[in-house]
């Protein structure tokens, strides 16, 4: 007898839901493409636990049909595909028939469908891929999903599962993008009661990117639209000092279809290649629109990849959209005028006096009078005087105990780049922002390892409205925000007020909004526990954040304190991702400039 056998439709039914069902987003994601695809003009969408106890998708489409609604649980079942040339040419979401039959193989799936010509519902109950029950029923018209105990046949997956805040935070994920391809459509999400997200349909896409994300994302982008022969590009692309060295919001739909693709993104920071500095990336939602017959949609069980038959030719035509874009909005570099070359002296020539007259040197006025030092700090009122000023001393009993000999401040702020120092070998030059990198790291990294952390309080709380998505990660993160000295508390479903920063870190209010957009790409990696090595990952971002929040030195004594801060660290040669921090250029070197 032979070894190979036929496995049991129930068994590959959930070995087949363990390419489509992933986790609860999974099913959301499904649930809401078939909503979409059925002409619905409002989808909702209802989460218990994370999806582990409930996920229910209603919508008020055209419904189903008592025999489909049966049949649509069925692998292959499609109304979408009826022959093979039918697969090049698919401008619908799900089309294969498995979503559906891979998520009734590991929950309780309950449908209630109607179409606007039936009296009654059609109610099917299914669990675990097994047996069926259906009944009639009063519904609206439309189809309402409800999707019980995800993974309760399989325990190992649902042991795997993360905690609720990240489950709930791919489902927001998930939900987005959906959002994002039909602003046309209202969609509404609501988490054990609580409403995240209430969309109305949205005038434009502009729009329906400040209901997801927020205004301060939505305020930080330019227009981007292009039409070719091969393909149609719209959408918008963020200001270049928006980039930032974190993934952020990147998004690319294809005929109205999220998918992820790292060459058409090399298209994009190609583009930015001359607005922003290297290792940064920008913000960018951008739809694409081609013949269906010129994109393979199937090539990935969740689809969530493509393939273009001439995808060179679209990588040229992004390329040039988004680099027109950024040329049009003049995001340019802004003329230094700090720079040798762009000092232009005006030629006179040798006829220049005949005409102008003669050439002087400027008079110089001299007030030998003058001292520096008879500075008007204040007044005492003398009783029948007039107010008499006080005269400082600089050699005062408090300037003498603020300036020890020791620490006698003798560092230069250069260009708000780099602090110049005199040493015995020569002159050392530190760069401000990298030092300011190895000092947030290690001062991070010991307050992750030592629940240590020092908080400034700011003079006046900062309000930062978020968005639904990035106010659940500053929650489920609230514990490791405290311990590196953040205080940041959650106001209402889409803000977060930020109360104070690590030490290190600005209060002004600009910087502050940054600062949480910053920290809301970082929170967005799935980090799990903090063990010593992800430790130093988080104390890494954040510290790369604080070189970009960090206030900079501008007086001798604030350039003194921040060397001596940066000599205190156990290594202040080297940035985290080892990069050079100072170098001495000594005597020798200066002499032979001279």
């Amino acid at each position: 007898m032979g070894k190979l056998k036929v496995l049991p439709a129930q068994v590959s039914n959930m070995i087949a839901a363990g390419e489509v069902v992933q986790r609860p987003a999974s099913v959301v994601k499904e649930l809401m493409e078939n909503a979409v695809d059925a002409g619905a003009t409002q989808v909702t969408v209802v989460i218990a636990d994370a999806g582990r106890t409930l996920i229910q998708v209603i919508d008020n489409g055209s419904g189903m049909s008592p025999s489909d609604a049966v049949l649509c649980f069925e692998r292959h079942a499609t109304s979408k595909i009826s022959s093979a040339e039918d697969l090049n040419a698919i401008d619908s979401y799900g089309f294969r028939g498995e979503a559906l039959a891979s998520i009734a193989a590991v929950a309780e799936v309950t449908l209630k469908t109607r179409r606007a010509a039936d009296e009654t519902a059609t109610q099917v109950v299914i669990s675990g891929g097994g047996s069926v029950k259906t009944s009639s029923v009063a519904a609206p018209t439309g189809s309402n999903f409800a999707v019980r105990n995800l993974f309760y046949n399989t325990p190992a997956r649902r042991k795997f599962l993360k905690s609720d805040n990240v489950e709930l935070k791919h489902i927001v994920d998930e939900f987005t993008r959906v959002a994002l391809t039909r602003p046309d459509v209202g969609f509404s999400l609501s988490s054990n009661g609580r409403d995240l997200f209430v969309m109305r349909p949205a005038k434009s896409l502009k729009f329906r990117i400040l209901d997801l994300m927020g205004s301060s994302v939505a305020s930080d982008l330019a227009d981007l639209s292009a039409e070719t022969t091969v393909a149609s590009i719209s959408g918008f692309v963020g200001k270049p000092e928006s980039a930032r060295k974190t993934v952020g919001n990147q998004y690319f739909f294809v005929n109205g279809r999220y998918f992820r693709s790292p060459y058409l993104h090399k298209a994009v920071i190609k583009a930015y290649e001359e607005f922003i500095p290297e290792g940064l990336t920008p913000s960018y939602f951008i739809w694409l629109q081609v013949d269906p017959h010129s994109v393979d949609v199937n090539i990935s069980p969740t689809k969530s990849e493509v393939k273009f038959e001439e995808d060179n030719v679209i990588f040229q035509i992004l390329y040039a959209c988004v680099k027109e874009t950024l040329g049009r909005n003049a995001y340019g570099r802004g003329i230094d005028f700090d720079a040798a070359q762009s000092i232009q002296m005006p030629h006179i020539g040798k006829h220049y006096e005949d005409v102008h007259g003669p050439v002087t040197a400027p008079a110089l006025k001299l007030d030998t009078d003058y001292d520096p030092f008879a500075v008007n700090l204040g007044f005492e009122t003398h009783s029948g005087e007039a107010p008499a000023p006080q005269q400082y001393n600089p050699r005062s009993q408090s300037a003498e105990k603020l300036f020890e000999e020791k620490f006698q401040p003798n560092a230069l702020v250069v260009k708000g780049k780099y602090i110049v120092s005199p040493v015995a070998s020569g002159l050392l030059v530190v760069n401000i922002r990298r030092a300011a990198e190895r000092i947030v790291y290690e001062r991070t990294l010991k307050a992750l390892s030592r629940s240590e952390h020092v908080t400034q309080q700011a003079l006046f709380p900062v309000s930062v409205q978020v968005g639904p998505a990035a106010r659940l990660l500053f929650d489920d993160k609230a514990p490791q925000l405290s311990a590196v000295g953040f205080d940041i508390t959650g106001f209402g479903n889409d803000t977060v007020v930020v109360n104070g920063v690590p030490e290190g870190f600005s209060c002004e209010p600009g910087k502050v909004q940054q600062m949480v957009q910053d920290l809301t790409l970082i929170l967005s990696d799935d980090t799990g526990g903090l063990s010593d090595r992800v430790n130093a990952s988080i104390a890494a971002k954040i510290a790369t954040l604080g070189s970009l929040n960090a206030d900079v030195p501008t007086t001798s004594a604030q350039a003194q304190t921040f060397i001596n801060a940066l000599f205190a660290c156990e290594n202040s040669e080297l940035t985290p991702s080892g990069r050079r921090i100072m170098t001495i250029v000594s005597t020798e070197e200066l002499e032979k400039k001279f």
